[in-house]
């Protein structure tokens, strides 16, 4: 099998000689070409020219940002019968979408997981969210998210490790001075439903959970996966009672969806729209996209090949 395998050398979560390793443990298995990212794009860039080659198998080595662009590279021309299957080996320092497909955290436990599924042949196509031209893997959301994503990068740029305590410390930064916290920007659009207005936050899933804080896994919407149309958990209000009220819920696995007047919530979606009356911060699947005022996700059922 012809394989890629696109190495982001920042990666969190190795080093040089723990990539090294693993690059030999999948050559021992694989045809496989080798490259490291030199930029943001790159992984996107490599991936379009895999399709273009011929390459059956590509295989993302980094954090979910690098994942999210080779799902993007891979599907520029749409899904099809052309498009690589996807491994992917968890460098980052949370790998949301790598946990979701049951992946361990540990590299090289999780190289040899992807190298017995090879050999016997495993493969499992789900689905993906898109938000207007983006793929996304796990999440997406425009507002409150966005804007933590944007502040850590920030900070990371500046020379700040990814922590979890790095998000919490935003986070909560974020909620008590969020600028339109009187005034809640978002609206919620659902095909057959009257519009849903004075939202603080909207958080997109295509699977669950959300993200992770360590080994506890956040979950807005627990019955979110790749098999099914997209979730939607919105807050109404960013009061103290209303987020500790809801971080308790989100935080506790039990299955259900979190409950509460302030809670707008919904399952299994083909397509929704989020809007505000001014540019908003936008994410996907922990990336920072820039600003916009509305953003249309929809789901996209059997769109890739995963090997897991």
């Amino acid at each position: 099998m012809r394989a890629l395998l696109v190495v982001n050398p920042k990666a969190t979560a190795t080093t040089k000689r723990g990539r090294d390793v693993l690059v030999r443990a999948v050559s021992s298995d694989l045809k496989v070409e080798v490259v490291e990212t030199e930029r943001r794009g790159h992984a996107a860039e490599l991936a379009r020219d895999a399709v273009a080659e011929g390459v059956e198998l590509v295989v993302a080595l980094g954090g979910d940002g690098t994942v999210n662009e080779v799902v993007n590279g891979l599907l520029a021309e749409g899904p099809g019968s052309h498009v690589p299957a996807l491994a992917v080996v968890p460098g980052g320092s949370t790998n949301v979408f790598a946990r979701a497909l049951g992946l361990p955290r540990d590299p090289v436990e999780a190289t040899g997981q992807i190298l017995e599924a090879l050999r016997a042949g495993r493969l499992r196509r789900i689905g993906l969210g898109r938000a207007d031209d983006r793929y996304f893997t796990f999440c997406a959301g425009l507002g409150l998210d966005g804007a933590v994503v944007r502040q850590v990068e920030a900070q990371r740029r500046r020379g700040k490790r990814s922590t979890n305590a790095l998000y919490v410390r935003t986070a909560v930064r974020s909620i008590y001075g969020a600028p339109d916290r009187r005034s809640p920007p978002l609206t919620l659009q659902v095909d057959g439903e009257e519009p849903i207005s004075g939202l603080q936050l909207g958080f997109v899933q295509n699977t669950a959970p959300w993200t992770y804080l360590g080994a506890r896994a956040v979950d807005p919407c627990p019955e979110a996966s790749f098999e099914t149309g997209l979730d939607v958990y919105a807050l109404r209000s960013l009061r103290t009672v209303t987020v500790l009220r809801q971080l308790r819920q989100l935080l506790t696995p039990n299955g259900r969806p979190p409950r509460g007047r302030a809670v707008v919530a919904r399952h299994d979606l083909p397509q929704l729209r989020l809007s505000a009356d001014h540019p908003l911060p936008f994410q996907v699947d922990g990336d920072y996209l820039g600003e916009r005022v509305a953003v249309t996700f929809r789901a996209v059922p059997n769109a890739i090949d995963v090997i897991s």
